[in-house]
């Protein structure tokens, strides 16, 4: 499973493509509803040897207003050379497009958050020329989604908003709140919810809260962290039935030998050692010809 909060920060509005209209309307710069959405290719690179990519790139189209293309960028920390790839990636899609283009960065902290919605001109103070304005989404402004109702009437968005507070103090609320909203929501609908926020929450301590509501709560559906849980699961029943044998037997079972126990997820060799430690005449032996 890719852990990657970067992925899940952009990647969801491709799963939902009418996110950004919800999104709008929480950060108060209402978009009219597009008639259509276009996902487009990201790859931005011109004839030359460099490679340049924008995260996720949409069109949306409304009869009345026209269309426009908006750019989606996660950013997960300040990095001063950004608005520079930012003004680039936005000037050539208007060049390549003739399509007004906007752009959007999701973020996961105050800081970034406040850096990256500084606009940032390319010319001298005299000569400003283009102006980057990015309309930031961030824990600064995004809802915190602490009530199952609500967060059970827009799973896309609720989730998004649970992946900008990943760092937040209430967090272990928010994902209860998700978790408990998905309850009796059909697989299909609720499995890439599941996803989307194991890799949003990256390496936050977070990311443990939701895998145990998820092995509670959500352990029926067949998410690849679900699954990834119920292997957990059965791996560590398979080292405690192993440790159980060596304890009855009375085998005096050294630290390092338990750890191994315990770190291992091979079901095969977990259910080899428990054939040994059956009738090993020491808890070192279980390993024989290891």
């Amino acid at each position: 499973m890719v852990s990657s909060p970067h992925e899940a920060m952009h990647r969801i509005f491709q799963h939902d493509t009418r996110l950004f209209s919800r999104v709008s309307k929480v950060l108060g710069f209402d978009f009219p509803t597009p008639d259509s959405i276009t996902v487009l290719p990201t790859d931005l690179t011109e004839n030359n040897p460099v490679e340049r990519r924008v995260d996720t790139l949409l069109r949306l189209d409304n009869a009345e207003h026209g269309a426009f293309l908006l750019a989606i960028e996660a950013q997960g920390k300040k990095d001063p050379t950004k608005p520079a790839s930012w003004a680039y990636y936005t000037a050539y899609l208007w060049t390549k497009y003739r399509l007004p283009t906007a752009l959007m960065v999701v973020v996961q902290d105050h800081s970034t958050g406040e850096w990256a919605q500084q606009p940032v001109a390319s010319g001298p103070p005299q000569m400003p020329t283009l102006v980057l304005r990015p309309v930031v989404a961030g824990p600064h402004n995004m809802p915190v989604i602490t009530d199952p109702a609500e967060a059970r009437d827009d799973l896309v968005l609720a989730t998004l908003a649970a992946i900008t507070h990943a760092g937040d103090p209430d967090i272990g609320a928010i994902l209860e709140a998700l978790s408990t909203a998905l309850r009796g929501v059909s697989e299909d609908i609720a499995g890439p919810i599941i996803e989307f926020t194991a890799q949003g929450l990256g390496k936050r301590p977070a990311q443990q809260i939701w895998r145990k509501l998820v092995a509670v709560d959500l352990s029926f559906y067949k998410s690849d962290l679900s699954q990834e849980l119920r292997a957990e699961g059965e791996a560590r029943r398979a080292a405690e039935d192993i440790l159980e044998v060596l304890d009855v037997r009375g085998l005096d079972v050294p630290r390092t030998v338990r750890e191994r126990i315990v770190g291992c997820a091979d079901p095969e060799t977990l259910r080899r050692w428990h054939r040994r430690a059956v009738t090993a005449p020491a808890a070192e032996e279980i390993f024989e010809d290891e």
